[in-house]
Parts: structure tokens; sequence; C-alpha cells
């Protein structure tokens, strides 16, 4: 497999869910460097398929006993094979199936798998799937350097997409949007948008935050490890001291990463709480410096709601107007927040005299 793009363009991941689909019967490879979120489409689509079971089938981890197992039929002096409960066919149900990083997976195992991939009744062992089911893999570039592997033979009855990886504004998007990321990791990475380059793109070989396939890292940034780093920013009053964290965060994503995110931690550090801009909005104090400004704007988008919008809108009113702007248009842009936003009156007010700023 290869790095370059000429066999497609790239996608997003919503895109790559449409074209799954678009052709139950096509079978779609993922292909794109590590954390970047393609496993996460198995979630995409069953939102999209209530009605389907899901499996997710991580493929590297497989023995052959794990795939289907032969059960002798003493009656007719044959030998069936009966696919592992983990593929969920045996309920009369269509059912989606993510083989996880396929192309890592052991030869045997992959032969196993094979009839899968096949549009004109696929099956595991002896079951054949639903004929509403859908089937799709993904796996990394081979120029990531993680040992994927794909035959040719196999190749030729994919489809292979090249996923993008997502820029700095739409992962910070994303993660407003799932209330699952720190206000300190937000503003970071709205800060150094580097943080999510990708090392397939043009002036990026010293670029110090990421993934980087002819370097030694033990640890680097993507979108997946930014979270996993924002626990440990949320949590981090459970941890003894700041040497504890600064460990977590470089072992999470790298030393880079780390670093230049903890003066990021110390500007929330900085802030007044929550419960004091809602209770003295016209007194509670205004941070000064851009990166605290930052933190303050990322953390109200996430906690506004319609007891606290009108007090923290007259907090905000004495930022300068790039923050108040800032605000305004994350919390527009959030589907969770959107109707706390558009039926307050503080907010409509806000937006009507200052039509310039946005």
């Amino acid at each position: 497999m290869s790095n370059k793009v000429s066999f497609g363009s790239t996608v997003t991941l919503a895109e790559a869910a449409s074209v799954i689909l678009a052709c139950p019967k096509n079978r779609v490879i993922l292909e794109g460097e590590p954390g970047i979120g393609k496993s996460t489409l198995l979630t995409m689509l069953g939102k999209a398929l209530p009605d389907h079971n899901l499996a997710y089938i991580d493929v590297p981890n497989m023995d052959l006993g794990d795939t289907s197992m032969p059960v002798i039929d003493h009656d007719n002096r044959v030998c069936n094979y009966f696919p592992n409960a983990r593929f969920r066919l045996t309920e009369d149900k269509p059912v989606i199936i993510m083989l996880d990083e396929f192309t890592k997976g052991m030869a045997p195992v992959k032969n196993m798998l094979h009839p899968l991939l096949e549009e004109s009744n696929p099956r595991l062992g002896d079951i054949t799937l639903h004929p509403d089911s859908y089937v799709f893999l993904t796996g990394n570039l081979s120029s990531d350097g993680v040992g994927d592997n794909l035959a040719a033979h196999s190749a030729n009855r994919l489809t292979r997409l090249l996923v993008s990886k997502p820029t700095a504004e739409e992962w910070i998007t994303w993660a407003l949007n799932s209330g699952e990321v720190d206000p300190a990791v937000l503003a970071f990475v709205d800060k150094y948008p580097d943080v999510l380059e990708s090392y397939l793109n043009e002036g990026q070989k010293e670029n110090k935050y990421i993934f980087q396939p002819r370097a030694m890292q033990q640890a680097y940034a993507s979108p997946r490890s930014l979270v996993k780093a924002s626990r440990y920013v949320t949590n981090r009053h459970l941890l003894p001291n700041e040497n504890a964290l600064t460990a977590a965060l470089i072992g999470t994503v790298g030393q880079a990463t780390a670093r230049d995110l903890q003066a990021f931690v110390a500007y929330q550090d900085q802030l007044p709480t929550w419960d004091a801009i809602i209770k003295q909005p016209d007194t509670a104090v205004v941070p000064t410096s851009p990166g605290a400004c930052s933190v303050l704007v990322y953390g109200a988008v996430t906690k506004i709601d319609d007891a606290t919008i009108k007090p923290f809108m007259k907090y905000i009113g004495r930022f300068q107007e790039e923050w108040q702007a800032a605000f305004a248009i994350n919390v527009a842009k959030n589907p969770n927040k959107q109707k706390v936003a558009f039926t307050s009156d503080a907010f409509r007010n806000w937006v009507l005299e200052n039509e310039d700023l946005l």
C-alpha cells in the first residue's frame, strides 16, 4: 500500500461513511496514519443504522480459533464451521462488521475472514451474512511503518479510501460537540494547529509534535492521544504533584506537546472559578493573556446552559471584541449549545449589537 493519493482523493470520516452506506455489497478499506479516528466509524454507522448489530473485530489480536470453530455433525458425518459470537451472526438481523487493522492480521486469519469480502454470498464459516449487512476494513499506510500488508487479490476486492487527518479547526469543532475534551487542550490546539498536521504534507519534517515514521518516537500527538491527554488534565487534582502530570502527558503525547500544553494548564489554574463568573459577572477577574482568554472561552462553550448564559454574556462583554466573537461563533457552531444561545435574549442582543464582528 502507498501513502500517495494517486488512487483517489482524501476523504473525511463523514464522507467515508457515506461511501460505505451507498453500496452495501462493496467492501471499503479506510487507510490513514495512526490515531486519526478511523475506528470511530463503526459508531457513526451504528447511529445511521440503529437496527443493525455492530461487530468490532480486532484482527491483529485474533488467532484462527477466534474466527470459526469446527463442529461435528455426527448424524450426517460432516463438519460445520460455526463463527465466533463476536461477529453477531447468530441473530436474524443485519450486522455492520468492522475488520479493524485488517492489514496487520496474520495471514491464516485473513484467509478465514476473506469470504466476508465477497459481494456474492458473503459468509464467515458456514454462516451467510444477512443481505442488508455491511463489512468494512481499516489499516494504516505502508509508509507509516507499522506492519501493514494487503495482498493484491484482496486489494482488488476493495475500495481504498485515504482518510484525511482532521485539521485543528475540524478537531476543535468535534471536541466541543463531544464535551469530552478539557478547555486547556482545546486552547492549546487552537494556538498550535501544527499539532494536528500530517507528516504526508510538505514542510512537516521538523514538526516536533506529530507522528514521524522515520523517528524513534515513544509518543506523539494525534486526535486519539490528545483526548487521552485531556483526561489527565481534567483529573490532575487526583495526582500527587505536577511531576506526575508531566510524566503522564509526556508518555501520552510526547515531550514537545506535553511541555507546551502545560502552559495552558497553568493558564487554567489562574482563571476565576465558573461559580465566581456566574455570581459576580461585573467584578470577576478578567484574564489578560491570550492563552488564558482562550482557555476561558473554550471552557465556557462546554459549560454554558440556560441558567448561566445571561450572566456569562455580561462577563464576556468585558473582554476584548475578538474573544467575545470567538465565544459567540463557537457556541453557534455547537449543535449541543445552539438552542441555549438562540433562545437567550442576552445572546441575541449581543449578536444584533456586534454583527460586524461575525
